[in-house]
């Protein structure tokens, strides 16, 4: 099983249960050796909190620091390296936090846990 790198969704489902994570998705990261978040998720959903478009019962940093330490989630931190090739991908997708996350996930050569269909036109594994 290769290590695995959740998006922004896949670790929100993954705190609320699994929520839109396919049966085959959460089994994956149970059996997963290593499961990463991107730095560029606290962003997304400090963002999303900022805008009201995502609530919970503690500030958007505190989530998210319990999240990742309950569930042993390593976070990675965004490099020059993935800067500059989240802007060389094709642009099937605009969205520049998911180019970061398809960037990271390319850069380290694991699977990305996601239901975004937009992500199958990238040469990268995936599990939805």
């Amino acid at each position: 099983m290769s290590d695995l790198l959740l998006d922004t969704c896949a670790l929100i489902w993954l705190a609320e249960g699994g929520g839109k994570l396919s049966e085959k998705a959460v089994t994956a990261i149970d059996e997963s050796r290593f499961v990463y978040v991107s730095a560029l998720s606290a962003w997304e959903i400090a963002l999303l909190c900022s805008k009201g478009q995502l609530c919970f019962s503690m500030p958007a940093e505190e989530w998210f620091s319990e999240l990742t330490q309950s569930q042993d989630i390593q976070i990675i931190t965004l490099s020059s390296d993935i800067a500059f090739l989240s802007c060389s991908l094709p642009m099937h997708h605009k969205d520049p936090a998911d180019r970061f996350i398809l960037a990271t996930g390319i850069s380290r050569n694991l699977t990305i846990v996601t239901t975004d269909e937009k992500f199958e036109q990238y040469e990268v594994r995936l599990i939805g």
